[in-house]
């Protein structure tokens, strides 16, 4: 029953995610294995959009590791649960709460034992700044832990890189990138050194660089950033766009017309109520990184209903037949508006 009702969820979200996005660029997905134990390790620029996206995109039956935080209400940790999310508890959790990790661990020792896949966000917290941060080394615990209970178990690491060209606007595009698995008993040894967690670390944190546009952290990353968005690059163009940074070189492109440009008064208009709902969540948001995963969650609780509920009074007060053309013109406009519509760099 589970298993039905997390692939039910996963097939809403992706259905959603096709109307609140202009593209998703899956690339590398022939890397995942089909069966056996993986550790995805994801890169965090956008709140919780990023397991979305990747988890609508992937093969896999995936668990996730979440910050014990979401899991407060007993209602959604009932909901979080069901979809195969497991709460980690952080520092800024209370000292307190840390023991409770020792179970979270078992539990990922478990899960791989089993075969199962994991997805984990290694730098440990969201940031929009388009840079792959310094990786935290909790993954290493539960992977050569994992092994150190069973030596027989392979479990490969593939590294998967996200780059949103604009992830506050919708719709919103982005890409999504596959790396080369890495097998982590390539890297265990009974005795792990700090030079041995290093390695697996710098291994994956090098993929996730190529895998997503990386601007490393210094004094000129704001000039960088800066430049780029200036040149109208195509962020979720990865590899050209990461030529550009290492080789200094930006090549400036024309800023695509936006052609339907004149549908968006017909778009709000006919979302009012939700768009309305949306403005008021908005000023509640504190930080930027979850405006496009609330944004995300407004638009699909309440369009679709919106335009169900206005094609039922339509119904009542003309005929089933204008209902029925007002539905169908509503999801296509919405569908013509967020695929053509321009997204600026930013």
């Amino acid at each position: 029953m589970k298993t039905v009702w997390y692939y039910f969820f996963k097939i809403l979200l992706k259905s959603s995610l096709f109307f609140m996005t202009k593209k998703i660029i899956v690339n590398g997905k022939e890397n995942i294995p089909k069966k056996g134990a993986v550790l995805f390790m994801v890169n965090h620029p956008n709140g919780l959009l990023d397991p979305l996206i990747v988890t609508t995109n992937n093969p896999r039956t995936n668990y996730f590791l979440t910050r014990a935080a979401s899991f407060k209400k007993p209602l959604v940790r009932w909901f979080l649960n069901s979809l195969n999310l497991i709460a980690i508890y952080r520092i800024r959790d209370g000292v307190s709460q840390l023991n409770k990790n020792k179970g979270v661990f078992e539990k990922c020792f478990n899960l791989l034992n089993n075969h199962k896949a994991l997805m984990i966000f290694p730098e440990g917290s969201h940031d929009k700044r388009r840079s792959v941060r310094r990786l935290s080394k909790g993954f290493t615990r539960i992977v050569f832990g994992a092994i150190e209970r069973n030596p027989k178990l392979q479990i490969q690491i593939i590294p998967v890189g996200i780059t949103y060209q604009n992830s506050s606007t919708y719709p919103f595009k982005v890409s999504l990138n596959y790396g080369t698995p890495i097998l982590a008993n390539d890297f265990y040894k009974p005795n792990l050194t700090h030079s041995d967690i290093t390695r697996i670390k710098d291994a994956i944190s090098d993929q996730l660089k190529v895998l997503s546009v990386h601007i490393p952290l210094n004094e000129n990353y704001e000039k960088r950033v800066e430049k780029l968005n200036s040149a109208n690059v195509d962020f979720t163009k990865v590899d050209e766009v990461n030529s550009m940074i290492k080789s200094k070189i930006i090549i400036a492109k024309e800023r695509e017309a936006n052609f339907v440009k004149f549908l968006r008064p017909i778009v709000l208009l006919n979302s009012l109520i939700p768009w309305l709902l949306w403005k008021y969540v908005k000023n509640k948001i504190t930080e930027f990184e979850f405006i496009s995963t609330f944004k995300f969650g407004v638009g699909s609780l309440t369009v679709i209903p919106f335009f169900l509920v206005n094609s039922y009074i339509i119904c009542n007060l003309f005929t089933l037949q204008s209902s029925i053309i007002y539905f169908a013109c509503s999801i296509l406009i919405l569908i013509i508006y967020s695929k053509f519509h321009s997204t600026p760099a930013r």
